[in-house]
Order: C-alpha cells, then structure tokens, then sequence
C-alpha cells in the first residue's frame, strides 16, 4: 500500500481528480492551483480514497485558513483518518480564534492536544509525518525550514493500509468563504530532510461524522 508521501496534487489543471479525491463531499474544486473546499454552515471536505499508510510517511501543505467573516468559529482542518470515527490525527485552524488545535485523537477526544496561538506567517505550510514511531507536527512559514509543535508516540493505526487524507471546512456563522490547500507533497527547492529518503510508496481517502468538533 502506498505512504501519504506519494500522494501529491499541485491542483493545476482546474479538476478534482475524481479518483483521487474519491470520498470528497459539499462541492470542493479547484480554481488558481489551490483546492478550494466550502466554508459554510455545514461540512464539506475534500477526501481521498482509504489506500494508504503514515507509516515512515508524511503529509505537508501550503495552508489557507477561511476568513472569519463575521463567524465565531471559522476553521478548517487537516486530518489523517482511519475507518473508525474520531480516531484520527492532524490540524484544525480557525482564524476567527486565531487559535489551532493539534490533534492524535480516538473517540473524537484527545486530551494531549496542544493549542498554540495561529500565526499565519509562521504556521503557513503544515506537516505530519512519522518517523522510527514518533509523529511529528510541524509547521513552516516557506515550506523549507521546519519546526515542531508537538511529538506524540505513533499510535499502531499509523502502520494500517486503509488511511485517507481529508481537508475539511465549516464555520458557525458569518458570510459563507472557503478554504484552500496548495502544493499538496510536491517538491519545494532546500525542503527535502530525512523524512524525504524514507517515504513509503504512492496513492488517494472515508468519514462518518464531522471531525471539527472535540478536543
């Protein structure tokens, strides 16, 4: 089975692969080389096939949170899931709090969670990955020069094969906007690190209940 290192979308040619993104809901496309998911009252979200692995693998992204517009809550998050509910891992950021949430959460709760104050310069491309079985929350203001925000254990679903990548969005109130995601795992110049030389191999995401609540 493929590492979420292969799976890689710069969204250049105006189409969510429909292979790719197979488990997608609410409408997301792509428009200006960036996916661009729906932030509106109710969900929706751009999410892969259920094929792959975190195992020695990572996930990293350019990162557009949704406007607050009005909104108490105005989130987006980036979540590796498993088949099972709220057993998942990754980021939610909502700029109408200028907060983020870093997540390894099972039954939708998580009380190792870390809440660091939303810096958009700092915090503008996110990543976990996991490596030797440590996860590794990241972020980076140019997607070369890395910090960590959080370690956490590996949990024994990293190593499973039927995990998908979901990009979601939702706000509480305010004028409906959208979030966006560029430069899903491509290439960037002086970005590569030893996470690179182990990636483990390629491919596409399943969920059954909002993944924006909890903590």
């Amino acid at each position: 089975m493929p590492g979420f290192g292969m799976l890689r979308d710069d969204f250049d040619d105006g189409v969510l692969d429909p292979v790719l993104w197979s488990q997608s809901y609410g409408d997301p496309t792509e428009q200006g080389g960036r996916l661009r998911v729906p932030c509106t009252a109710g969900y929706a979200g751009a999410r892969t096939a259920s094929v792959y692995t975190l195992s020695w693998s990572q996930v990293a992204a350019r990162v557009y949170p949704p406007a607050a517009n009005g909104a108490a809550t105005a989130a987006c998050s980036l979540l590796v899931l498993t088949d099972t509910g709220g057993t998942d891992a990754g980021f939610l950021v909502d700029r109408a709090q200028s907060a983020m949430g870093l997540y390894l959460r099972q039954g939708y709760a998580d009380p190792g969670a870390l809440f660091p104050v939303y810096d958009p310069a700092a915090h503008t491309w996110l990543r976990l990955r996991e490596d030797g079985g440590s996860l590794y929350w990241e972020a980076s203001p140019d997607g070369g020069t890395w910090t960590v925000l959080r370690t956490a254990a590996s949990p024994a679903w990293a190593a499973h094969t039927d995990l998908s990548l979901l990009y979601e969005a939702h706000r509480d109130a305010g004028s409906d906007d959208f979030a966006e995601l560029a430069s899903l795992n491509t290439a960037r110049a002086g970005s590569a690190g030893p996470y690179a030389r182990r990636l483990a191999g390629p491919g596409p995401g399943s969920r059954t209940a909002p993944t924006m609540t909890g903590g």
